[in-house]
C-alpha cells in the first residue's frame, strides 16, 4: 500500500505580508509547530522584527525579508537569501495583499494594477521560483489567501474582490501542475477577520454593520485563519489539493439581514 508523502519537521515556509495581520498569525502558528519561517514584507524592519521574534519565541530559524511583490523583480534576490537562512523551503502562504476602497466610478488603471499584481500576480511568479524547492521536499504545499468576497462580491473594491476570485481560480490551475511534483496547492478565504486592513471599517462603521450576517456573531481573529492554513501545510492534510476552505463564522451561508 501506498503512503502519503510527509515533510521533514525542518521545511521551511515563506510567508509573504508576514509582520502582519493573517501573515504574522500564519507565521506564529507555523512556528508554533516548529516550522522555520521567512517574513518577506513589502516593510523590511519590520520583517525583521518580526522574524527576531519569532526566533526567540519559538526558537526556529526566522529571517526577515524586505520585498515589494507589486514587481516580480526582487523575487530571485529574496529566494536566495532564504535558501541561506532556512535549512530549506517546503512551503509558502502568499498573505501579502491590498484592498483599495475605490469603486468603479473613480477607479483607474494604475489602482486596478496595484491591487491585482500583489494579490494575484505575484503568486504564480513564487512559486515558479522555488517549484525546485518544493519539489525536493515530500509533504510540500503552498496556500494562497483568498476571500469570501470572492463569492459575495463588493461593489466597493472591485479590483480586491476580482483579486480573489482569481486566487481560487488560480490555484485550482497551479494545483494541477504543480501535483506532478507531489505539491499541494489551495486557498483560504477568510471572512471578516480583525487585520490591520479591516480595522479601519470597524471603527468607522462599527462592529454591528459586519457581525449581524455572521452566523457565530463575531469578527474572526487572524489565529483562527492561521489554523487552518497550518492544517493545509501539514501531513494532516495530505489528500487535500486544489481546495478552497472557507473561515468566515457562517458569513457567506447567512441569510439574516
Amino acid at each position: 500500500m501506498q503512503t502519503a508523502a510527509a515533510h521533514s519537521p525542518c521545511t521551511g515556509v515563506i510567508v509573504t505580508g508576514g509582520a502582519s495581520g493573517i501573515g504574522r498569525a500564519c507565521a506564529d502558528a507555523l512556528a508554533e509547530a516548529g516550522r522555520p519561517v521567512a517574513i518577506w514584507d513589502l516593510r523590511a524592519v519590520d520583517a525583521a522584527r518580526s522574524a527576531a521574534d519569532i526566533a526567540a519565541r519559538y526558537g526556529v530559524p526566522a529571517v526577515g525579508l524586505g520585498i515589494d511583490l507589486s514587481g516580480t523583480a526582487g523575487i530571485a534576490e529574496a529566494v536566495s537569501a532564504t535558501r541561506a537562512a532556512l535549512p530549506s523551503i517546503g512551503a509558502l502562504v502568499h498573505a501579502a495583499g491590498v484592498s483599495l476602497a475605490v469603486s468603479l466610478a473613480d477607479l483607474d488603471v494604475a489602482q486596478w494594477d496595484a491591487v491585482l499584481n500583489v494579490n494575484l500576480r505575484a503568486f504564480p511568479f513564487l512559486l515558479k521560483a522555488i517549484r525546485g524547492d518544493l519539489a525536493e521536499n515530500r509533504g510540500s504545499a503552498a496556500v494562497g489567501i483568498a476571500s469570501i468576497n470572492a463569492t459575495l462580491g463588493n461593489w466597493m473594491v472591485p479590483a480586491y474582490t476580482a483579486s480573489k476570485g482569481g486566487m481560487i481560480s488560480l490555484v485550482r490551475s497551479l494545483a494541477d501542475d504543480l501535483a506532478r511534483d507531489g505539491v499541494r496547492v489551495n486557498a483560504v478565504s477568510p471572512g471578516h477577520v480583525r487585520t490591520p486592513m479591516m480595522q479601519p471599517g470597524l471603527d468607522s462603521l462599527g462592529h454591528e454593520v459586519f457581525t449581524k450576517r455572521i452566523l457565530l456573531g463575531r469578527i474572526g481573529e487572524p489565529r483562527e485563519i492561521a489554523a487552518v492554513v497550518r492544517f493545509l501545510l501539514s501531513d494532516d492534510a495530505s489528500y487535500v489539493t486544489a481546495a478552497e476552505i472557507v473561515v468566515d463564522g457562517g458569513t457567506v451561508s447567512s441569510q439574516r439581514s
